[in-house]
């Protein structure tokens, strides 16, 4: 077998501790994940209707009402909303600050996919779980791509 010397060379793997580093971003990444979709969808409601009631939470998430009960305290306790039994949700200014920011790493993302060729919904789809694991680097990387001529 021949090299082909316009082929870059095979990565090296990755050291064990960049790994152990990878696997405790996944696993944080994933603890974050149920907030930063619970506020996005609390803005999104509130944008659309004017309020966040837990039962829209709910049917639009597909969960029952003592699953957003839960995260909702979860929330309060983590100062990213506001509440009162049988009232509206409302978004504190962290709470607005993330979901902000999780609205402009999915916008990233979808433009990035739809940019590849992707369909708009299986983009929207994947989107979703995309935007919570990927880098700020790589983030850039995709916008740079996305908005490329």
């Amino acid at each position: 077998m021949t090299h082909d010397p316009n082929l870059a060379a095979p990565a090296e793997p990755p050291s064990s501790d960049n790994r152990s580093e990878a696997f405790q971003g996944v696993r944080e990444a994933r603890r974050n994940e149920l907030a930063e979709d619970y506020v996005e969808l609390i803005a999104e409601l509130i944008h659309e209707h004017g309020e966040a009631r837990p039962v829209a939470i709910a049917a639009r998430l597909g969960v029952r009402a003592p699953t957003v009960t839960k995260a909702l305290d979860r929330l309060a306790r983590e100062g990213l909303i506001t509440r009162e039994p049988y009232r509206s949700v409302f978004l504190t200014e962290e709470g607005h600050a993330l979901a902000r920011e999780c609205r402009r790493r999915h916008e990233i993302v979808l433009r990035f996919l739809i940019r590849l060729g992707l369909d708009a919904e299986t983009a929207e789809r994947d989107a979703e779980g995309i935007e919570h694991h990927v880098s700020e680097q790589t983030l850039a990387l995709f916008a740079a791509y996305a908005d490329e001529g």
